[in-house]
């Protein structure tokens, strides 16, 4: 019965947009995704720096949030304002390895919206390391994203770039949503933005072809191809809701011409309301996601 109820306020509340998203089972999703807890994934990592494989673990948090239109940051009280209030699928996906002597961090955090067929308001990624930081945010308005970049490398500068490309970024989120909300065949996107940090390539569009495949009865694989960069990043999921995702791999071309693949194989999962677990007392939980 409670899900029923639900998915009636849903539809009352989304139900008369013009840009509504195709293919969202709202009964399906807010019984997963609206129970006040993220879904939290950790992933063994193998992550290719410097030319060579660095052992490593990434993190990708699924939540949903209410996001503010006008100023593109979580709403504190969408009740009080409901018309700046999108409901958006936020993901934040942090990688932690070691070069050697000195540590990477980095983490990238992806706002799109479930319910109306629109580009991702905001892309946000951060690298910090031994020699320095660097930050990049995107926000989509008029059109476009408009990109600034902050960077501790004099090439690169603080800058700041418009680019009328959807982002690459947002397509984890889109397979959350439903697989069959991103179209095949050519396109253009704007490369993921981490790896645009570790590429150090110009902030630009790329032709990009995308591709779903089967891969058994349970498991299906999506691949972005950039041949005219190198670059092609594989995801697998699960074929059915609540699309999991289990693993992916990047491959790039390295300086010398060798194929170099960064690669994440999930090992846990599990569905938390994290932030009222920040006591000393749940340091356990840690231990139980091998964190």
């Amino acid at each position: 019965m409670k899900k029923v109820i639900l998915s009636v306020i849903v539809l009352g509340l989304f139900g008369c947009q013009e840009n509504k998203r195709a293919n969202i089972d709202e009964e399906k999703f807010g019984g997963y995704w609206y129970q006040n807890s993220a879904e939290i994934n950790v992933y063994e990592l193998d992550q290719i720096r410097y030319g060579e494989s660095r052992k490593g673990e990434a993190v990708m948090i699924f939540v949903t949030e209410d996001f503010s239109r006008k100023d593109q940051v979580k709403l504190d009280d969408p009740q009080s304002n409901p018309s700046d209030a999108q409901k958006v699928m936020k993901l934040n996906k942090t990688r932690s390895f070691q070069t050697g002597i000195y540590p990477y961090e980095t983490m990238l955090s992806v706002f799109t919206p479930v319910y109306e067929d629109k580009n991702s308001p905001k892309v946000v990624a951060s690298m910090t390391e031994w020699c320095g930081q660097s930050f990049t945010q995107m926000n989509w308005k008029n059109g476009g994203y408009r990109i600034q970049q902050f960077s501790y490398f004099q090439s690169e500068g603080d800058q700041e770039v418009k680019v009328n490309a959807p982002s690459e970024d947002e397509l984890w989120n889109l397979l959350r949503l439903d697989p069959e909300l991103i179209e095949e065949g050519e396109t253009e996107l704007f490369p993921g933005l981490i790896y645009q940090r570790f590429s150090h390539i110009n902030l630009k569009k790329q032709k990009a072809i995308i591709s779903k495949n089967s891969v058994n009865a349970l498991t299906a694989e999506m691949v972005v191809d950039y041949a005219d960069i190198g670059r092609k990043l594989s995801i697998r999921y699960q074929k059915e809701f609540p699309f999991e995702i289990l693993s992916w791999e990047e491959e790039e071309i390295g300086r010398n011409g060798d194929t170099l693949v960064t690669k994440a194989l999930r090992k846990k999962v599990r569905q938390l309301d994290y932030w009222n677990l920040n006591s000393t007392e749940n340091n356990d939980l840690a231990k139980a996601l091998s964190l």
